[in-house]
């Protein structure tokens, strides 16, 4: 019986397949070598991991504390109705840094009137205080039966508030009385004339002048001064968390670290308040 003749190009298609993997046709592939089981890290190695780490987070939240932003907790009244006493806030530290930022690639913004700004407090230079800038440099200022005058023009102020039936001559018509209280500092007291011209106060290059929103119980500008622009550290950015408190609180507006008040967590939260904008 004939057989029918092979095909010529199977041994080749066979020995091709074959010898993919060694490059020399008609040949076995030569075995992979397995790979070396991961050996477990060493207790040495998993405690300088751990150090690692715990250095990297320390790091990252030194920079951002230093130059992004800051967690405070408002104790004081003196900014109300726009911080309450229990507000937390994320204090934006970039936007006015300028060229003494080491992060450039944000849009810096300059001070203008209206803004609140947190800022180390001249007197005591370790405290942090909020309020809400009135006099640029350059500004008059006068404040006649409560109403403030920029260089001779009424500011429209809707966010100010005022205790009706509350007087004080020294506070509502500044700096037209001279008859200081003992609320108001000693240095201020004495430098006070050498900024009045005309029956107005001239704020002075790289100075600001800045007062409470809650005008009749805020110490602010009035009773200690200007604040120079190197004191100013940010601005408010949001209140990411607000709690009621038991009293009304001071008049200083002085900031306090967020860290230590978390307890007031277990009190009732003004949840209309979370991660409202401050303007």
């Amino acid at each position: 019986m004939n057989q029918e003749p092979e095909n010529p190009l199977e041994p080749a298609l066979a020995a091709e397949a074959t010898s993919a993997d060694s490059g020399q046709p008609g040949t076995a592939p030569s075995a992979v070598p397995a790979s070396p089981a991961p050996q477990p890290r060493s207790e040495h190695q998993r405690g300088l991991f751990g150090i690692q780490a715990f250095f990297t987070v320390v790091i990252f939240s030194i920079f951002v504390i230093t130059f992004v932003a800051q967690a405070f907790q408002i104790p004081s009244g003196s900014m109300e109705n726009t911080l309450l006493v229990g507000d937390f806030l994320l204090v934006d530290k970039l936007h006015f840094a300028g060229a003494a930022s080491p992060v450039r690639m944000l849009p810096y913004g300059s001070i203008q009137r209206g803004d609140i700004v947190v800022f180390n407090f001249p007197v005591e230079p370790s405290q942090f205080v909020v309020k809400r800038v009135i006099g640029l440099p350059g500004d008059r200022i006068q404040l006649r039966n409560k109403m403030v005058y920029i260089n001779g023009v009424s500011l429209q102020e809707n966010y100010a508030v005022h205790m009706a039936g509350s007087y004080d001559s020294y506070r509502d018509n500044f700096p037209l009385q001279r008859n200081t209280t003992r609320d108001v500092d000693w240095h201020w007291r004495s430098e006070l004339a050498q900024h009045v011209s005309d029956g107005e106060l001239v704020v002075p290059r790289d100075e600001y002048f800045v007062l409470g929103d809650n005008r009749e119980n805020s110490a602010d500008s009035r009773y200690w001064g200007f604040v120079p622009r190197t004191n100013i550290v940010g601005r408010p950015l949001v209140i990411y968390l607000s709690v009621k408190t038991a009293g009304p609180g001071g008049s200083d507006g002085k900031l306090m670290h967020s860290g230590p008040m978390l307890a007031h967590l277990t009190q009732m939260a003004r949840w209309d308040r979370m991660f409202r904008l401050v303007r």
